[in-house]
């Protein structure tokens, strides 16, 4: 949740400070982007578009990061997925 101590928030939002160190932390920068960008405009529109942006952020950081991370480890440690399922 973004729901950090307050000066852990007047530190990340005071532009170049530093970055994110936390899973709460990062989360907090997210909420406030995607608040920002409902400032200007809250309507359903709006609100979609912003969750429309935040699944396709998740989807590429999984394509790009994690789905090949997982094929690595599964190379490195053996695929748990074998004998389960039937390849063609």
């Amino acid at each position: 949740m973004p729901y950090i101590a307050q000066e852990d928030r007047d530190l990340l939002e005071q532009h170049g400070v530093r970055e994110a160190m936390t899973a709460g932390e990062l989360n907090y920068q997210i909420t406030c982007l995607a608040d920002a960008y409902l400032t200007c405009n809250l309507d359903y529109q709006a609100i979609n578009d912003v969750i429309g942006a935040l699944e396709c952020a998740k989807l590429e950081l999984y394509r790009r990061l994690a789905a090949p991370y997982e094929d690595m480890k599964a190379a490195i440690n053996g695929d748990v997925y074998v004998t389960r399922v039937r390849r063609p």
